[in-house]
Parts: structure tokens; sequence; C-alpha cells
């Protein structure tokens, strides 16, 4: 699977004269029975001590038999279940964090393996970058892009900040542990992918507008690994074996471009600025989390409905720049045909379904951009403009 994924990548590079100099995780494998090879893989690295950071769930369907591999092998795992919150949550916040450190310091732990999906990995990538050891990725549900990611999207004081870390020495996505996700986590990683169209959107925007780094590779991998997942919707909505192969394979691309990148916008623009807002506001008045990518395939349809109504020549500085987003426009999809989307493959597709009130909708549409002030996206154009008109 490695040489497959990252093949693709370095011939796209190579056909827009780029040369990569990013190091991947070595290996990333996607296949059937990806979990019995990451023991093996521990043991030859010369590690002793893995600490394996899972929650009541993932333990189940991959923390144990991690445990039973590696002490087969002779080596001394060890085990931490990050505790919920008390509304029942596992979030990624000091909580969570001290909590692992606590334990990598009592086991002497020299690696850590996360076993989980995007929060236990994030909660496990700082860790392991704190304690100055490295991590291995072994998701257990194919529900966001951020297995392989640098940055830690974590939470403290009740603000969500994202941090950087590090990445994994390797990933080992069982097909078999990710076709068993429950639906809704699996619906969360297509919402995930999908928020690509509003986020690369954004990026355009501001690197027409504000000379924020864009890298025409980067864009054209994300791109590519958004066209595979819209184009087999029904294929990852049914769970077969191929369709979730798809959607781990693009969800670990967009993880791969932005280490490539070394920043998030090819993934992240106005949708995760809402999805992100949402979440605070949850937490806030002591409501239980949504699925981040749920959020986010939400928060693309609300973005791209928005975008479409807007006339944004003034805010694009010139009709060069104009012409170029409207053309970036138009590979945005209509919110309708986003919703529809989320609905082939079972996940909410409108902002009642979510659980988001119209309230706070339109006050994360007037405030959201606030969340992170160095990203320039229409939606902070929108908004500022507005702001500089009433003055």
């Amino acid at each position: 699977m490695t040489a497959d994924l990252t093949a693709r990548i370095r011939e796209a590079a190579e056909a827009r004269g780029v040369r990569i100099e990013t190091a991947f995780p070595e290996p990333i494998v996607a296949e059937a029975g990806a979990l019995s090879l990451a023991a093996p893989y521990i043991k030859e690295k010369g590690f002793r001590k893995p600490l394996i950071v899972a929650d009541t769930n993932t333990v189940k369907v991959a923390g144990d038999r991690l445990l039973q591999d590696l002490a087969a092998l002779g080596l001394e795992p060890e085990l931490t279940l990050v505790k919920p919150d008390k509304l029942g949550d596992v979030i990624a916040d000091e909580a969570s964090i001290v909590q692992v450190l606590l334990d990598v310091q009592r086991v002497k732990a020299d690696v850590i393996v996360a076993a989980g999906s995007g929060t236990l990995h994030d909660i496990s990538r700082y860790a392991a970058y704190t304690a100055g050891i490295p991590f291995v990725s072994v998701p257990t549900a194919p529900s966001v892009d951020g297995f392989n990611s640098k940055g830690a999207p974590i939470v403290i004081r009740g603000e969500k900040i994202t941090v950087q870390a590090i990445g994994p020495l390797a990933i080992f996505a069982d097909l078999d542990v990710l076709r068993q996700a429950p639906p809704r986590m699996v619906a969360a990683g297509f919402g995930d992918m999908l928020g690509k169209y509003t986020s690369l959107f954004d990026w355009t925007f501001g690197r027409l507008t504000a000379g924020e780094p864009y890298s025409e590779l980067v864009a054209a991998i994300t791109e590519r690994a958004l066209a595979d997942c819209a184009e087999n919707a029904e294929a990852i909505g049914s769970r077969t074996e191929e369709g979730i192969r798809l959607l781990i394979r693009a969800l670990i691309e967009s993880g791969l471009a932005m280490l490539i990148f070394g920043q998030s916008h090819p993934a992240s623009g106005a949708e995760h600025h809402l999805s992100h807002y949402w979440e605070m506001e949850f937490m806030r008045t002591g409501r239980r989390a949504l699925l981040h990518g749920a959020k986010v395939g939400v928060a693309c349809a609300e973005i791209s409905g928005l975008y479409h109504s807007l006339a944004f020549e003034e805010a694009a500085g010139s009709a060069e720049a104009a012409e170029k987003l409207r053309l970036a426009l138009e590979r945005v999809p209509s919110a309708d045909a986003i919703r529809g989307l989320l609905r082939k493959v079972g996940g909410p597709a409108t902002i009642e379904e979510l659980g988001v009130e119209p309230e706070l909708l339109e006050r994360s549409l007037a405030e959201a951009h606030r969340v992170r002030l160095n990203r320039h996206t229409l939606l902070r154009a929108y908004n500022e403009g507005k702001a500089a008109r009433r003055s």
C-alpha cells in the first residue's frame, strides 16, 4: 500500500516538475489483516515498552489484539484507556493528554500506539510529541483525514486550537476492522472529505486575494482524493471492502497532501471554522460532542450555499482574480448536491439532522471566521466587508 500511495503522489509531482522532500509514514498498510502487521513492525523497530492508547470501544476491536500480539513477541505492552468526560465523550483536552503522559512516565513507554479514530490520534500525537517519543497509527474507523497529520487539534480550557506535533511512524489500517466501524463514523469520514470542496475554494481565494502560500501539486492530490470519494459514495455508504478501501485511501492521501504542504489549507477552510465554532459552543453549553466529519459535511453544504449566493468582485481586488474565483466556484457543488452525497452514505445532511439550531448557524456564519484569523477565506472577507460598510 505504501508504494502504491506514494507512487501516485510522486508521479503527480514529477508531472509538475516538483521534487518531494517530505518523509512519509513507512509503511502505510490499508488492507484486510493489516492489524496483524503492527506488532512485528514495532518489535523490528526495536521498541520494548509500547503504550496502547484506546478507549472502551476501540480496545475491543484493536487494543486487546495489539496487547496480545505484542506480548507474544516478548515485548512489555501497557494500555491506557482514555477516560470520557462527564458527558461520556472522549475528547482531546488537557485531562486526556495528561492521563496519557502520566502513563508514559509510569511505564517508561518508548512508543505510543494510537488504536482508535481521530480524537485518540490527536491525544496520542501530542502526548508522544511532548514526551519525545514516536507513535504508530492503528485507525479503527475511517472517520477523519488526520491520521497522518502533524497537527493536533486539541481543546484547552474550552477553546479549540491546532498545535504542531508529530506524524506517525507507520499506519496500519485494517479493512476488516474499518468495515465494522459504526456507520455514522464511516459517514463522518466521507463528510470530512466532502469539506475539501469548500476548503479548496477558500485556499484559492486566499491565494488570489491575500497572497497565501499555494501548491498546485497539493491541490491536485486533494482534488483527486475528493473525486475518488464523491464518485464512489454508494459503495462507501454500503461499506463494501472496495468502498472502505477507497475512503481510507482518500483520507490518508489528503493527510499526505497536508504533510507535503506543511499546513492544513487544502483540507480546512470556512467549513472547518463552522465545525470548530459549533464544537466549542456545544462544550460551553454542556452538550454532547458531534462527530467532526459529520459537522464538516453539513457545514460544507451551508458554506457552499452562501458562497454561491455572493458577488465577490470587490473582495477579489481585480477582474482577473474575480474571473479565476468564478471558475473555482464552479467546481464547488451546490448545497443541495452536497446534501445529496451526504445522504448517500447515511450521514446527516442538514443542520436539523445534525442537531445545530438555526440561531447557532446564523451566529457561526457571522463569527466563525475568527476561529482562524490567519486564514483569508471568503467567509472572512464577506463578514469583514459587512463590518466595514456598517462603520
